[in-house]
């Protein structure tokens, strides 16, 4: 029985002649699009209809032989559609053991158009295609296209007239799951195939037509302005979510960017180990893919059906009507807003038939589509429709950006760093301090989604620079060597240094040149980003994944403070572990850790490191690193600027000179220190967090995030934070510290005991009202 045939007339007729019945393949169901309002949904295609993942693979492979009889052997590569098509492309693709490539309408910031065509009928019209290797693509004298239905064939028509202009091959297979085109179509690829001067050929499985009455339209128009609002979850929304990762790195997800021949066999090995770490809680399973990911998801339905009842679907742009009502397909509908930055902006996206009673779902994502939007949309919805919400992050398989090197990007010499950013020199993304501290404390922005003002000191401020320079050189010089030494001798010599930016990355480049000057050795360096509260840059992790071996590779920063981006690295390290199946190693080598929260370091003093006392200008004219979804599109690094205006001012190489020269004076020091710092006992205590966090509670902050301890960190604050006061150990000569604070008119109080040298206390009346360090009040 057909709902839509027995109450709007309209009918789908069968030819006799099909591999499978047509009936078994399709349902009618009602679209809320003026373009076509009906829509033929499959049951087998793990879209709009929950289905047994082995009738999904099985419909597929089974397609993928009819296109391998009508190959007769010749070579082929694969394109499937997106949306509905991606998963279906794929599973034809194995049959023929063919590479395969799938349109996308996601905004890949590291991809280049190869081509793009429309699909004139669709909600969402635009394609694009995102080949990594094009000569991969068009390398074959076959195309095969896949549709889950060929209807008018205009969409494959704007396709192969796209694509033959741009690589002509010669002849094209269309394979989809139905065919109900209309005797004047059939006509128009004829005519369009001699037009071309190739073969164009068309297999289904099942073809047909369909008719409808001239009211229908209308009519469909009626019912859904009676049905606006899409239905939700029966549930109070507290179902279990639970993590699961484990997706080897380099291991494609799906066709975005191509997938060749041998890599099926790694992916089924891949779906099988994920799905193993998935603990069902009930015996019905609902694998569900993200719209375009769908070939993945099918993989993980079919490991997951060995030991439970499972269904596989994907969420969709395509906007259904949900009727409850027997002989109608889709029965229940999820909205929920768009999470995996498209083309066609943040409108709702939507899940059908999840009202099933499943006791477990498995979503299933990639990595830069597992945004706040996803999480508070619909993980949120599918909580309140089942027992446990497995959340199945993958890896991205976007192409991965290009480094950035000097002097194109940063006044450091080419071979001295390599900078795993985007370059958003040209993004305008400073703000006045007060308005961003204002914005951080509040919860109204992250503070590395813009940039402080960058502060240009005056002539008695940089004097301090050069003095503090000459007489720290020969201390620091000295630290370089020792953290390098520990580094090489626990490491091996095969070390990779991936310095944090900014700060980490002048420590990094002297721990380059010593251990070139000591021992000969080239070693690469590249800056990444880690951002508080975000953790480090996965892209940037995935380009070292890619070139290194993780395990060999060392982070380094310049020092530590009360020891916050050594827990956020550990942290970010073993999410991007457990995501990208790697060894990265959690450890972070510091020139200096007065927090004692590292284990590698080259002193625990508390003393002034000159390149805390500036910004860009000591540190290769780059700011601070930006994580802003508004100017960075997936697959990018973070992003950093370039401050190319500020080259008169710059002492960045002054400042690396000045050490690298005093190398030999502290060399054998060094050498001779290296036993005994391997053998002393460098665990961390992490007594620097216990007295921000006496300090926070003395002086009533409630908020150790704006206690920043340590010469470099109350710089920092002083340079580009709204300061409270500055705290400074008895007897302590910082003399840049109390010429910034008294700048800036900030109370400089001394404190007997104090662990590290100075601490910066950040102002915190945007969180509540308060009094001065000194007792006075404080104005907001």
């Amino acid at each position: 029985m057909s709902w839509v045939s027995d109450h709007l007339g309209a009918v789908v007729t069968p030819d006799i002649d099909a591999v499978v019945p047509l009936e078994d393949l399709v349902q009618v169901a009602l679209r809320r699009n003026p373009k076509r309002p009906q829509l033929l949904v499959s049951t087998v295609l793990g879209k709009h209809i929950p289905a047994p993942p082995a009738a999904v693979h099985g419909a597929g492979l089974l397609l993928g032989e009819l296109v391998a009889k009508q190959l007769d052997g010749r070579p082929a590569a694969v394109l499937g559609f997106a949306e509905t098509a991606t998963g279906l492309g794929h599973c034809v693709a194995e049959a023929l053991g063919a590479y395969y490539l799938q349109s996308t309408r996601r905004v890949v910031g590291t991809a280049h158009p190869f081509a793009g065509f429309e699909e004139e009928h669709s909600h969402a019209t635009s394609h694009q295609l995102l080949p990594a290797d094009v000569k991969a693509f068009t390398g074959e004298p076959v195309l095969v296209l896949v549709d889950d239905e060929f209807s008018t064939g205009r969409t494959a028509m704007n396709t192969i007239r796209a694509l033959h202009a741009a690589a002509p091959r010669e002849r094209y297979v269309v394979a989809a799951l139905v065919d109900l085109r209309a005797p004047a179509d059939r006509a128009t690829l004829v005519r369009f195939a001699d037009e071309l001067g190739v073969p164009v050929d068309v297999v289904a499985l099942a073809a047909g037509s369909l008719t409808t009455p001239d009211d229908f339209a209308p009519r469909v128009a009626d019912l859904v302005a009676q049905h606006l609002s899409p239905s939700q979850g029966t549930g109070d929304g507290t179902a279990e979510v639970v993590e699961v990762r484990g997706w080897p790195a380099g291991v494609p997800v799906g066709g975005r960017h191509g997938f060749v021949a041998g890599q099926y066999a790694s992916a089924r090995a891949a779906a099988q180990a994920l799905a193993a770490r998935v603990e069902l809680v009930g015996p019905r399973t609902l694998a569900l893919g993200t719209e375009e990911l769908m070939y993945a998801p099918l993989l993980i339905g079919l490991a997951l059906g060995e030991r439970a009842d499972v269904r596989v679907s994907s969420t969709t742009r395509s906007p259904v009507l949900a009727l409850d009502e027997d002989g109608y397909p889709i029965r229940t509908a999820l909205a929920f807003p768009a999470h995996d930055h498209a083309e066609d902006g943040p409108g709702p996206r939507f899940a059908y038939n999840i009202g099933l009673d499943f006791s477990d779902v498995v979503v299933v994502v990639d990595s830069d589509a597992d945004t706040p939007e996803f999480r508070t949309g619909l993980v949120r919805e599918l909580s309140r429709s089942c027992e446990r919400v497995h959340v199945a992050v993958l890896p991205t398989d976007a192409p991965l950006p290009t480094p950035l090197r000097g002097p194109a990007f940063g006044s450091y010499a080419a071979d001295e760093v390599a900078w795993l950013l985007t370059d958003l020199s040209d993004a305008a993304l400073e703000a006045p301090t007060e308005e961003r501290e204002e914005a951080v404390q509040s919860g109204g922005a992250h503070y590395a989604e813009s940039l402080p003002v960058e502060y240009q000191p005056d002539a008695a401020y940089r004097a301090l620079f050069e003095a503090a320079l000459d007489d720290a050189a020969a201390r620091i010089a000295h630290a370089v060597g020792a953290v390098t030494e520990l580094v090489l001798a626990e490491r091996g010599r095969q070390v990779v240094l991936a310095s944090l930016a900014r700060a980490g990355t002048p420590v990094g480049v002297l721990m380059r040149r010593w251990a070139a000057s000591q021992h000969g050795i080239e070693l690469p360096h590249y800056a990444v980003s880690i951002v508080r509260g975000r953790g480090i840059d996965a892209n940037a992790l995935r380009y070292l994944a890619r070139h290194h071996d993780p395990a060999d590779v060392v982070f380094v920063d310049g020092w530590t403070g009360k020891g916050a981006i050594a827990r956020e690295l550990a942290a970010a390290v073993e999410d991007a572990n457990a995501l990208l199946g790697t060894d990265f190693h959690p450890d972070l080598a510091v020139l200096a850790d007065p927090g004692r929260c590292v284990s590698t370091y080259g002193t625990r003093d508390d003393f002034l490191i000159p390149s805390a006392c500036l910004n860009s200008t000591v540190s290769g004219l780059v700011s601070r690193t930006v994580l802003n979804r508004d100017v960075l599109a997936p697959g990018q690094f973070h992003g950093a600027k370039f401050y190319r205006e500020l080259a008169a001012g710059d002492v960045s190489n002054r400042f690396l000179d000045a050490i690298t020269d005093r190398f030999a004076e502290v060399a054998s020091a060094v050498q001779a220190g290296v036993a005994a710092a391997r053998a002393a006992d460098r665990t961390p205590t992490w007594t620097g967090w216990a007295e921000v966090e006496r300090i926070s509670a003395e002086y009533d902050i409630g908020d150790v995030t704006l206690v920043k301890p340590g010469v470099g960190e109350t710089t920092r604050v002083l340079l580009r934070r709204v300061p409270w006061a500055v705290l400074v150990r008895a007897g302590a000569d910082l003399p840049h510290v109390r010429l910034l604070a008294e700048q800036r008119g900030v109370p400089v109080r001394e404190v007997d005991d104090l662990t590290y040298s100075c601490v910066g206390l950040i102002h915190p009346r945007y969180t509540r009202g308060a009094t001065g360090a000194d007792g006075t009040a404080v104005s907001g």
